[in-house]
């Protein structure tokens, strides 16, 4: 199987496990939207949806780098919407923005707990939801992460 010419919808592809899978993917050929709040370096995280993009288009593969915050219901379908206009399509989503905070319930700020919850949990179901009726028009369609 190969991933030559399908068109991913990637959250949180700017560093870590969403930039390892997006480069896989470049190296089949795939086109790859990465949908990540990292626009502009910050001196505490590694890449940019732009790093990204350019290691994307480096392995092989076509990209789309978007600010997305995917929490945020309109934003997502505007990058759908560019996305499908881009590359006529989407055929796997993967889910791979999260936030997390390793501590206990009395050290986690409630602050922290609803950004958590609202990346994981809505963040999750807004791409999948704006993303399905077009993930149900690819004939081998994916979704990865939750929802």
């Amino acid at each position: 199987m190969t991933l030559a010419g399908k068109t991913i919808f990637m959250s949180g592809g700017s560093r870590g496990i969403g930039l390892a899978i997006a480069l896989r993917a470049a190296r089949d050929g795939a086109n790859i939207m990465i949908a990540a709040k990292t626009g502009d370096r910050d001196p505490r995280l590694e890449g940019t949806i732009y790093t990204a993009a350019a290691a994307v288009e480096a392995a092989g593969g076509t990209a789309l780098p978007l600010v997305v915050d995917i929490r945020d219901e309109e934003r997502v379908k505007a990058a759908v919407a560019e996305t499908v206009g881009l590359f006529g399509g989407i055929d796997i989503l993967v889910n791979n923005a999260s936030a997390i905070r390793l501590t206990g319930t009395l050290d986690t700020p409630v602050k922290r707990y609803d950004l958590m919850h609202g990346v994981n949990g809505r963040g999750t179901f807004v791409c999948a939801q704006a993303c399905l009726p077009h993930l149900l028009n690819s004939p081998n369609p994916h979704h990865t992460g939750g929802a």
